[in-house]
């Protein structure tokens, strides 16, 4: 079955090279040719047009990333949520080790979690452990209290917010609760926002950085993950509205939109996905069972089952690009760490015509 996904990538890949290439030696140069007559321009520029185009691809998709200077990191003050494991706990070591103060938010703290004991044992004054669950208005209080009163310089404010703390799950949406629906918004999406306005006056004092944690599926939807999409859509559109309204504090507000790193946060389980799919088929009502049948029901937990080993292993592009858009003078507006395959899914997605995309992906 690996292989047959590996064959169906490969496949992919060279029919969007093939169509590429296709439109921009045939339809490209036909195109130009009207738009020139259109406009009264002689069509001997079109060739120059051409160039021009395969220019602006080859500095989208080739040219490395550009110098943009660096912040001094000495003084600057971070706040991560969901430091218990994955990308918060990974991030929080990463961002001490190269200098910043961390105050390093973990669910599981006050249950002696293995990720806040990690944390709390480095011992050292530039790393705070704290209680935050982001659902709780009273812990996010607290927490504010908690940061303000161990700040050294006060007026300095925060420099850093990085809303990491998130939760998923799967599920066609007929087998989806409303409340499994408003479980995985109130942490991903109501949780963002709770935390982001709770510490904007500090990060405001600071003339700081919000990073909000998307992904990849909050640019575009996915069968049996709409719970997720919904989420991420709705922080994608939060982080939108809130960079535009910053501008005039001089703050940045930064998205930052992984691909598939299951594999390297451990975020599903095979466990986990076997009592999902359970639950969802018990709660289902018996109309829903009948229509979907109990043999294509299965096939979707087994093709679950098999995702939760799926992607990049390693966490590294993530807290590259989370480390950058920390320490950057002029961080990106958003950051796509990815691997080639959905890379091209998104902008396959996002800019060709819908029944194009889902012939090619469905």
């Amino acid at each position: 079955m690996a292989l047959s996904a590996v064959s169906l990538r490969t496949a992919l890949l060279v029919l969007l090279s093939l169509g590429l290439t296709l439109a921009l030696g045939f339809v490209l140069p036909e195109a130009l040719r009207l738009l020139f007559t259109f406009l009264g321009f002689p069509y001997d520029n079109a060739p120059h047009a051409i160039v021009l185009v395969y220019f602006v691809c080859l500095l989208l998709v080739a040219m490395p990333s550009l110098p943009r200077g660096t912040v001094p990191i000495q003084g600057k003050v971070v706040l991560i949520t969901g430091c218990d494991s994955g990308f918060g706990l990974a991030l929080a070591k990463h961002l001490h080790k190269l200098g910043f103060t961390v105050f390093a938010g973990c669910l599981l703290k006050d249950k002696n979690d293995e990720g806040a004991q990690e944390l709390q044992s480095f011992q050292c004054n530039r790393m705070k452990v704290l209680q935050l669950n982001v659902c709780s208005e009273e812990e996010i209080t607290q927490a504010v209290e908690f940061v303000k009163k161990n700040l050294e310089d006060p007026n300095k404010g925060l420099w850093g917010l990085v809303n990491n703390a998130g939760i998923s799950t799967f599920g066609e949406v007929e087998f989806t609760s409303l409340d499994t629906y408003k479980e995985i918004a109130e942490v991903n999406l109501w949780g963002t926002i709770r935390v982001t306005k709770a510490f904007l006056p500090l990060i405001r004092q600071g003339k700081g950085r919000v990073v909000c944690m998307a992904s990849m599926l909050g640019r575009m939807g996915c069968p049996s993950r709409s719970s997720y999409c919904v989420s991420k859509y709705g922080v994608e559109a939060f982080s939108d509205c809130l960079r535009q309204e910053m501008y005039k504090w001089g703050v940045k507000v930064i998205i930052v939109e992984p691909g598939n790193f299951v594999a390297a946060t451990g975020i599903f389980t095979r466990d986990g996905v076997e009592k999902r799919g359970q639950d969802m088929w018990d709660q289902a009502s018996e109309t829903v069972r009948d229509d979907y049948g109990k043999i294509n029901f299965s096939h979707q937990v087994a093709r679950m089952k098999a995702f939760v080993s799926s992607g990049v292993k390693d966490m590294t592009p993530v807290i590259n690009v989370l480390t950058d858009a920390l320490s950057s003078k002029y961080p990106y507006t958003r950051y796509n760490p990815m691997d080639t395959y959905c890379w091209i899914k998104v902008q396959v997605v996002t800019h060709l015509p819908a029944v194009i995309a889902d012939r090619i992906y469905m």
